[in-house]
């Protein structure tokens, strides 16, 4: 698999920058009693400093599973088989986190990589105050704070996410929805991790809240610098606060490219139909497309391009070759055979190629 670039992406232009994360060859398989699922597939992505990349497809397309894999949550029958996740820390050499020991692994999280879950209430301890826990964390993993200090940062830390500093003696279930998202965001934050993965954080909150605390993500990573992991479904929710866009289908990368790039030029026929699946706010009337069929098995994937059964654009080649991750315009990748015209047997279908876009 081609390695996209590294750099970070603001519109169309692409800024050098180092990575903090990077994934190798990554595959994770699920064990069952017959033949291992495939629920992510060689997949190659950078994460850089400082940067917003979101990670966009259908449910069970991978996306969580990756995360998991990332940040060693897995459990079985879920196995890592393949490739490496290489933690850059400012300064040094690269770290393999699939082959931390315990103790490292321990000083890793949270210090370095924190997750936020997409239901709060079920990540955070019931019988425990809000405050309580982010003491919790802190006397975990940072033995030089004293009490005093641990109440000072959890105040601090409820404060920044918009929660008043009366609320840290509550209980979760004396918290809304939305305060509890904002209550777990600010344990992620307790030790200035460098990476946080958020997997699905705003999905069951009504959208008033879900745009204040996507709001609230931006200004935090604005002013603490911290790199994210932002996985959804709604690809809509990624255009408007992603640097960059990761489009997963079956297990595997199918686009990768700057989220303007991903929504002006749409290159792989998966990311076209997510784009045309939901209705504009301005402009005029579209016809809405959307993504006919349903996601395949990964128990029993079509040869050839796995999205082929779905994809309008599909020709007699696409059930028969496996198409690579490559470059189809300047920091922008897909995996399509329509970007391969010896293969294809066609020219590249007008919609997948910026024709008229001003590229």
């Amino acid at each position: 698999m081609t390695e996209p670039e590294t750099g970070t992406t603001t519109g169309t232009s692409t800024v050098a920058a180092e990575p903090v994360l990077s994934m190798r060859g990554l595959s994770v398989d699920y064990l069952t009693d017959t033949s291992p699922v495939h629920a992510v597939d060689d997949v190659t992505l950078e994460l850089h400093r400082g940067e917003i990349l979101g990670l966009a497809g259908e449910s069970g397309s991978g996306k969580s599973t990756l995360a998991n894999a990332v940040a060693r949550l897995l459990k079985p029958p879920a196995l890592v088989t393949a490739g490496e996740v290489l933690y850059h820390p400012a300064g040094g050499g690269p770290v393999d986190v699939l082959r931390m020991s315990p103790k490292a692994l321990r000083k890793f999280r949270w210090r370095e990589l924190s997750v936020v879950f997409q239901s709060a209430m079920n990540s955070l301890n019931p019988v425990s105050t809000v405050g309580a826990q982010i003491d919790d964390t802190l006397r975990a993993h940072d033995t030089t704070l004293t009490a005093a200090q641990r109440r000072e940062r959890a105040v601090e830390l409820l404060r920044r996410v918009g929660i008043s500093a009366d609320r840290v003696r509550s209980y979760p279930h004396e918290l809304s929805g939305g305060m509890r998202q904002r209550a777990a965001i600010a344990i992620a934050l307790a030790l200035n991790p460098e990476i946080i993965i958020m997997d699905e954080p705003t999905t069951a909150l009504d959208v008033v809240v879900q745009r204040d605390i996507l709001r609230e993500i931006s200004a935090l990573r604005r002013e603490y610098g911290f790199a994210v992991v932002f996985i959804t479904h709604d690809l809509s929710l990624l255009l408007s606060m992603a640097d960059r866009i990761a489009v997963m289908y079956a297990g595997q990368l199918v686009e990768v490219g700057a989220a303007r790039d991903v929504h002006d030029v749409p290159s792989h026929p998966y990311t076209h139909g997510l784009l045309h699946s939901f209705p504009k706010l301005r402009g005029p009337r579209e016809e809405l497309l959307g993504i006919p069929g349903t996601p395949p098995d990964l128990r029993d994937l079509p040869p050839g391009c796995p999205f082929h059964p779905r994809c309008r654009f599909a020709v007699d080649a696409c059930a028969e070759l496996t198409p690579a991750l490559l470059e189809v315009h300047s920091g922008q990748y897909a995996a399509c055979l329509a970007h391969d015209p010896a293969s294809y047997g066609a020219p590249v279908p007008t919609e997948l190629s910026g024709e008229g876009s001003g590229r």
